[in-house]
């Protein structure tokens, strides 16, 4: 007998085909060698740890039964799809998850033929898994597409819109709904799981199929009450009639830790002739990891951590943070006024509003995942005088763009939008960048548009917002600590459309708006050492622009250039816009526009983000120096970004 260790079984599968190859009583140690490699890695890395952990069986029996990568899965929101990474051919990559050049913390296309849909955002994953369905039976090609969607995730509209359209998949369509907060049903012990696989059941379908054949043939009045009886006795038991309503196949709810039940029930559902169907899984967030289990938040998101003690790395915790200072300041003017209410969607803590919660709990709205609806009962209060704060993520106020214009805009209903992480996010990548905000709202009419520069500026917009009553008004602020300077004891109201000088010069001018004021500064310290007179001026407002001090800028310097944290169609080209309209570039005057580029920018410490779209002191002075030698012919020199 050797006394050599066994293989770990996780070692001896590096895709899902290999995995394919094990016989079901041994997934349950595979499951457990996963958990703990998932356990390790974020240990390292830091992320997104108690949802993967939750689906670490579910992710093993879905890629065991289901025949991925021609199968089609697709991960809801993807933040829990660590797991899956390991178990499709990128474990040697795991413990570079959201580093620069490393793998993505969400599911990504370009990473892998097993993420055949990117996702970041909630609610996605069964309108796309519907569109590989429906475009597979066009084109007569096997496969199904499987959507694995959270209970949150299904508090958005959007979920229930395809799940309404899904009979045009036919049974090419399955969606596994993970219920980790059993907010809907719990299983209920051994009668669940065999009721379970029973409604599963090829006997039970085909007997199914031959009761509504026969059906068929009875007078109409009996065959629709035959119908509703065999749906409700079903419902009864498992709480499916919603989703049968909605023209689901419904079956559970199922231990989503029970890796050979799952394997079971899943099977029949890959084998079932009936049309879309839905299997509602059971599963605890950080399972199977003390510290996260016990966990408030069951380790939503971590920071490094020691596997042993679940302690997570401490980081130096400075300044405080911009979403603390705009929870404070909100509190604040809450204290003050009554008629100040706060809505999120489904970030209280993430916002700042847990915080408002608990001190004004009947005036603070989680509305779960639907940031349409948070927009427009926002636009609903105000109409009723009331003073709507809506803190929703820069990216994720995307999602209610038509309700912003619509509701908002065009009705000029002063509902308050505190846009958090605003510019380049680090770690989360592209797909959490607050890139577009200043390009879509500041084109709206009836705006007001802010950008805070630091923490005190920031409590000076939050108290301007509570008194602007003539219209609706944005203020938007980045992730991470501000920069450490005091906070005022009495906010100040900001006049509308008025920036600051904050550093007199007479040859470039630099119109910063937003946190690049500090790396504006330092730019101006380097042009000084060069014998460059530099002013920095902070405009504050996008919209309306400071036209008076902008053209007083203009007209006195050589050289201008804007700073924004922001896409193309922001600051800087509302200036141009200007400049052009009133002829401030007849007299050769140079401006330049520094944005972030053109493209989507991967995952990366804020800092090197920042660095390579050249908004950094240096690409500052890069950018002034290129403007001033730009040649005879005023061939205008781009910055690096």
């Amino acid at each position: 007998m050797s006394d050599r260790p066994e293989t770990p079984l996780l070692d001896t599968v590096p895709t899902p085909k290999e995995l394919r190859s094990l016989k079901p009583a041994q997934l349950r140690q595979l499951a457990d060698e996963l958990r703990a490699e998932t356990i390790s890695a974020v240990s390292v890395t830091g992320g997104h740890l108690g949802a993967g952990l939750g689906v670490v069986e579910l992710s093993v029996a879905l890629h065991y039964v289901f025949n991925t990568p021609d199968d089609r899965l697709i991960w809801d929101v993807g933040h829990q799809a660590y797991p899956h990474k390991i178990l499709t051919g990128r474990r040697d990559r795991i413990r570079t998850l959201r580093m620069g050049g490393g793998l993505s913390g969400f599911t990504r296309r370009s990473e892998s033929e097993y993420d055949p849909f990117g996702a970041a955002h909630s609610s996605t994953s069964i309108s796309a898994a519907l569109g590989f369905a429906v475009a597979n039976k066009l084109a007569g090609t096997p496969g199904k597409a499987i959507a694995v969607i959270g209970d949150g995730a299904m508090s958005a509209g959007m979920a229930y819109e395809a799940m309404n359209n899904a009979q045009a998949a036919g049974n090419r369509l399955v969606v596994i709904l993970n219920d980790n907060d059993m907010s809907i049903a719990p299983p209920v012990g051994g009668l669940s799981h065999y009721l379970a696989r029973l409604v599963s059941s090829p006997k039970y379908l085909s007997l199914r199929h031959l009761a509504q054949r026969v059906a068929r043939k009875m007078p109409k009045r009996l065959h629709v009450m035959a119908r509703r009886m065999e749906e409700y006795a079903r419902g009864m038991w498992t709480g499916g009639t919603l989703f049968e309503e909605l023209g689901f196949y419904y079956v559970g709810p199922v231990d989503g830790h029970n890796v050979e039940r799952l394997v079971q029930i899943l099977e029949n559902v890959r084998d079932a002739s009936e049309g879309p169907m839905l299997v509602h899984v059971v599963t605890k967030k950080g399972k199977g990891y003390g510290p996260a289990e016990a966990a408030a938040d069951k380790y939503h998101g971590v920071q490094k951590f020691d596997v042993v003690s679940g302690v997570q790395a401490k980081s130096d915790p400075g300044p405080p943070s911009y979403t603390n200072v705009f929870a404070s300041a909100l509190l604040a003017e809450a204290e003050r006024d009554e008629t100040v209410t706060a809505i999120t969607a489904a970030m209280p803590s993430g916002t700042g509003l847990d915080k408002f919660g608990a001190r004004f709990p009947e005036r603070m709205f989680d509305v779960g995942i639907a940031e349409q609806h948070a927009v427009t009962f926002a636009a609903g209060l105000a109409a009723q005088g009331y003073r709507p704060f809506v803190a929703i993520y820069s990216t994720f106020l995307q999602r209610a763009y038509d309700q912003v214009v619509h509701d908002v805009a065009i009705q000029n209903l002063p509902v308050r939008f505190a846009m958090d992480r605003a510019g380049l996010v680090g770690a989360d990548g592209a797909t959490h960048a607050g890139s577009f905000d200043l390009a879509y709202l500041a084109t709206l009419p009836n705006f007001v548009v802010m950008a805070a520069a630091d923490e005190a500026e920031l409590v000076h917009m939050v108290h301007t917002m509570a008194l602007h009553d003539s219209g609706p008004s944005a203020v938007r602020y980045p992730r991470g600590n501000g920069t450490g300077v005091p906070l005022p004891e009495v906010p100040e109201r900001l006049e509308i459309g008025k920036g600051r000088v904050v550093r007199e010069g007479k040859k470039v001018a630099i119109l910063s708006l937003g946190t690049r004021l500090e790396e504006a500064l330092k730019a101006a310290d380097v042009l000084e050492g060069k014998g460059l007179s530099t002013t920095v001026a902070d405009l504050r407002f996008v919209k309306p622009l400071d036209e008076a001090l902008i053209r007083r800028l203009l007209a006195t310097h050589e050289v201008a250039v804007t700073v924004e944290e922001a896409a193309v169609g922001g600051l800087g080209a509302h200036v141009l816009t200007m400049a052009s309209d009133q002829g401030l570039t007849d007299s050769g005057l140079k401006i330049r526009t520094m944005r972030l580029p053109d493209r989507f920018q991967d995952q990366d410490k804020p800092e090197k983000q920042y660095a390579e779209a050249g908004l950094d002191a240096d690409g500052i002075v890069d950018t002034v120096l290129k403007a001033l030698r730009h040649n005879s012919a005023g061939v205008v020199e781009g910055a690096r970004a």
